[in-house]
């Protein structure tokens, strides 16, 4: 990324956000190795980039890359809620709780819109969800889906997680599609589970896409035939990504007091905008606009004391070297 400065130019490198569009089979590890290596440059050395939120090879859709200095930030969207479309089969079930796995059942039977509703609406707010056995969560410092692929017993406690909407898209026995906007945690495998088995009967997700992670509308993903043809241009702002965060701006002799990693006492009209009863972490730019890294803001004797948090080791390049 680069910032214009007056009559400078600051070279942050290759620094952002992209949401890729991920394809069908492809674990998010390739994903974002495809994504390293259409980025990197001639010469250069190699891209540092990760993703913020596994998605399962059989799922598509929107899978944050984040990129260079932006990787600090990729809690953000970890921790963040996402939305899916999901489409699963009440008419059998798999151990994996999807097409990849073999199947455990078969159900016979029929069941009414009316009926499917009424459970649906069970699965609304704040619920109990056990994670599936084929995940990637660690039980006893390995992967349970190493372990289930091994034949060893999974046990997996139950975790609350939140429904915040789960609307009934389409249904044609036995195949039913959601969208869903949920928490973070929220394993949508599971869900289409407890959903089948509310109803006595299956519930295996054949189609499952993700449509948004943090409020991010499904028109921001990008293709890699996109991403190959555009490159850079695909990549958003660090700031952008972090949009939700109050920002300030320093000057002078504060900006390489920051980035060495000194507390800062500001001048009331440097946070005179900020809402101080709100601030949790706040994104910390140059009076031109480059962004120097996130810090938290408390209250010091007479004004308000800046604690560096995270710091953009290009930033530090650019100004202390």
């Amino acid at each position: 990324m680069v910032v214009i400065m007056g009559k400078h130019v600051v070279n942050q490198g290759c620094c952002g956000v992209l949401f890729l569009d991920k394809p069908l089979g492809w674990s998010s590890r390739k994903a974002v190795n495809a994504v390293m290596r259409l980025l990197r440059k001639d010469g250069e050395k190699r891209v540092k980039a990760g993703h913020a939120g596994t998605l399962d090879p059989l799922a598509t859709g929107m899978l944050p890359v984040l990129v260079g200095d932006a990787t600090r930030y990729a809690d953000t969207g970890l921790s963040a809620e996402k939305s899916y479309r999901v489409t699963f089969d009440l008419s059998f079930q798999s151990d994996t709780l999807d097409g990849e796995g073999d199947i455990t059942g078969h159900f016979d039977g029929a069941v009414s819109r009316e009926r499917l509703e009424l459970v649906l609406a069970n699965f609304r707010g704040e619920i109990e969800q056990v994670p599936p056995a084929f995940s990637a969560i660690h039980v006893d410092g390995k992967r349970a889906h190493e372990m289930a692929r091994k034949g060893e017993t999974v046990v997996l406690k139950p975790r609350q997680v939140c429904i915040n909407s789960l609307h009934l898209l389409a249904f044609e026995y036995p195949l039913v599609t959601l969208e869903v906007h949920c928490s973070k945690g929220t394993y949508i495998r599971s869900l289409a589970r407890d959903i089948g088995e509310a109803l006595a009967m299956g519930g295996c997700v054949t189609a499952l896409r993700r449509i948004s992670t943090g409020g991010w509308p499904e028109v921001m993903m990008v293709s890699l035939d996109e991403l190959e043809e555009k490159r850079e241009a695909c990549l958003l702002p660090l700031q952008q990504w972090l949009r939700h965060y109050q920002q300030l701006s320093l000057d002078g002799d504060d900006v390489k007091r920051f980035l060495h990693g000194q507390r800062i006492q500001l001048k009331e009209e440097v946070t005179a905008h900020i809402e101080k009863d709100a601030v949790d972490e706040v994104v910390v730019n140059s009076v031109d606009g480059v962004m120097l890294g996130t810090a938290t803001l408390k209250p010091g004797m007479r004004v308000m004391v800046l604690h560096p948090k995270k710091i953009l080791p290009s930033s530090q390049h650019h100004y202390l070297t």
